[in-house]
């Protein structure tokens, strides 16, 4: 494809169903469902601390009635049975206010995700039903004023005492509070509570129990106390909380037992005997929630985009010296290097998505048909789209924000909001840079069933002893073949710039190149007798750059599917050109590290800068046609970009 041919006109609906996919039904539903409570968009700035809170509440029961909150929850209690629908509702849903987004999440997602992952029938019997109508509220008691990340670390303890068949729920110190609880502020009923169990005296690690924090007047049950996080960053809707536990007691059968149970005789028992495997098996049966908050940040970048790019297509200033009008700003490159990338990217991103929902719901669905290696992809998949998708919408919003001058500045035109609710997606359900870390240590380890903790040391010992051999010899080799193909005259010919196999070959030959470094820095630590934490710790920057690559590498894989998947021509086309960008820009932004190692060229960096600029132009005239695409409604958007 020449970089100067024009693009064929694309029907903006093609374009559209091509993005929705197999849940357009959901989302058009959802899309409806937020025009009817649109003007919530409005209120918040109005209304007192107290009453967004209520008034979310509201809709919250308001979106239940709908049903479309229940999608990922069983048939025979209510919900629709289908994962994937879940998560495709739920993202469509971020197009409104973020605070009933989260508080929906926090709700169906990880109140009722335990209840459903880690309970068992008689849970299932007693609760769903309930929850996934909004009459009982709950909230996810995981995380610890002292441990956010480290949930294996968990202070709160449940001691089981066999003479009452009760547990014992305390919390030993200030830092083992329960803190940032979603709905504990005011609204939640009951909590799912991580604690470390202690059965006949011996602790067997993090598990859950599901327990009442307030009564039927919505006062703590004894032995609870709660107290209000106050006002955050963003999010005023959503109530937050603190719950601290002193000596709560409560019956057996609270303790949520998939993977766990008391016995009659008092003994602890698991299908799982392995504490490590079994923990993480435990979480990562939560993974739909890091999904659905990577899903929700995407979709505020492209209601960002939206705004932005239709504001840069009306918005005159300036012009051609001498002439008599000005020209809308967007038709400025710069404005465009601003805007389009991250465009691209968001639909990068988009395709990924698709691919990780699809693969989601057919664990969940058909989990016969996949084993324990296949989750544990999925989970790193999940870890590594949510790090990159959310701390795209913080830039993208920005950017945004920022290319729409004062007007961007102004809370009608929701970039506030935006910039203040979305921010803290980089930290929940996961921080990013935690994440990643996750992501690598996948990548070196390959999920080895030995390999339980991924610690340092296990994981040094694992590359050692290993790894490092063969990803050594396949990265040396392949550098030989790609200096020689970089080598061939006519190698910065313009036109093999927009290869799709040379893009997926680059971003490859990275992933590879800086996997295989890191394999032969953590050999040199261990090899020269360093301490295995030391060595593991000094390579974290090398670490989260190879989980970087890694993801952007599959970005560009699932975005060249979803061009390969449009069975319509101009739109396929369309879609193709938007690819070459991503890729491109991918490139360019690291042409530092390409160049240091000898894959590219000066010139030919040169002509990938030139070709980025090339596309930009190209793709301007259909800048507007690519974000209404996303289908957001004209009541949602502000009134400066409304159609």
């Amino acid at each position: 494809m020449s970089a100067t041919s024009p693009l064929s006109v694309v029907d903006a609906t093609a374009l559209r169903d091509h993005l929705d996919g197999e849940y357009a039904h959901v989302r058009r539903r959802v899309r409806a469902k937020l025009v009817e409570h649109a003007g919530l968009l409005d209120e918040p700035a109005e209304l007192s601390y107290h009453e967004h809170r209520r008034r979310v509440l509201e809709l919250l029961r308001a979106v239940a009635a709908s049903g479309d909150t229940g999608l990922g929850f069983p048939v025979e209690y209510g919900g629709g049975g289908d994962v994937g629908a879940s998560v495709a509702a739920f993202e469509t849903l971020a197009y409104g206010d973020l605070s009933l987004l989260v508080k929906a999440g926090v709700q169906f997602g990880l109140f009722g995700g335990a209840v459903l992952h880690l309970g068992t029938a008689r849970h299932h019997e007693k609760y769903l039903r309930r929850l996934i109508t909004a009459e009982l509220l709950g909230c996810f008691a995981m995380t610890e004023t002292g441990h956010g990340s480290n949930v294996q670390a968990l202070r709160t303890t449940a001691t089981y005492d066999h003479a009452t068949r009760e547990f014992v729920i305390d919390t030993p110190d200030e830092d083992a509070r329960k803190d940032y609880i979603g709905n504990a502020g005011l609204h939640g009923r009951m909590a799912v509570v991580f604690a470390q169990l202690v059965v006949g005296g011996e602790p067997r690690g993090v598990h859950a129990l599901l327990m009442s924090i307030r009564n039927a007047d919505g006062n703590p049950v004894r032995g609870v106390r709660i107290e209000d996080c106050g006002p955050k960053l963003g999010l005023g809707g959503v109530d937050n909380g603190r719950l601290w536990f002193d000596g709560v007691r409560v019956p057996a059968d609270a303790l949520l037992d998939r993977y766990a149970s008391i016995g009659e005789d008092g003994g602890y028992r698991s299908p799982i005997e392995n504490p490590d495997r079994r923990f993480f098996t435990m979480l990562g049966t939560l993974v739909q929630g890091r999904v659905s908050v990577g899903g929700a940040a995407l979709s505020a970048s492209k209601l960002a985009l939206t705004i932005a790019i239709r504001y840069g297509a009306r918005r005159r200033q300036f012009g051609p010296p001498g002439a008599e009008h000005e020209v809308p700003v967007l038709d400025y490159l710069a404005h465009q290097r601003r805007l389009l990338p991250r465009l691209a990217k968001t639909y990068a991103l988009h395709f990924a998505q698709g691919r990780l929902v699809s693969w989601l719901h057919e664990v969940f669905v058909a989990s016969d048909a996949h084993d324990e290696l296949d989750r544990r992809r999925l989970e790193a998949f999940a870890a590594g789209l949510k790090a990159l998708s959310t701390w795209h919408a913080t830039d993208t919003v920005q950017a945004c924000r920022e290319a729409c001058g004062g007007a961007g500045y102004l809370s009608v035109n929701r970039f506030a909001a935006l910039k203040a609710d979305t921010d803290v997606f980089t930290t929940f359900e996961g921080d990013n840079t935690v994440l990643l870390q996750l992501v690598a240590k996948g990548m070196l380890t390959q999920y080895r069933d030995d390999f339980g903790r991924l610690d340092p040391l296990g994981l040094v010992r694992f590359v050692v002893g290993q790894a490092v051999e063969t990803i050594v010899e396949r990265t040396s080799a392949r550098e030989i073949v790609e200096r020689l193909r970089d080598a061939v005259p006519g190698g910065d010919d313009e036109a093999g710039l927009l290869d799709r196999e040379y893009h997926l070959e680059l971003l490859r030959w990275r992933e590879e190149h800086v996997i295989g470094a890191l394999a032969r820095r953590l050999k040199r630590g261990v090899d020269a007798g360093d301490d295995p934490f030391e060595v593991f710790n000094s390579c974290q920057d090398h670490v989260l750059a190879a989980a970087r690559v890694h993801v952007e590498r599959l970005l560009l894989e699932d975005f060249d599917a979803g061009v390969r998947a449009c069975a319509d021509a101009p739109t396929a086309e369309l879609l193709d050109t938007l690819c070459s960008l991503f890729a491109l820009h991918t490139v360019e932004l690291d042409r530092g590290w390409f160049q240091e190692h000898g894959r590219l060229s000066g010139e030919r960096s040169k002509s990938i800068t030139a070709t980025v600029n090339e596309l930009c132009r190209r793709l301007r005239p259909h800048a507007e046609r690519l974000v209404d695409a996303f289908a957001i409604p004209e009541e949602l958007l502000p009134p400066l970009v409304r159609g």
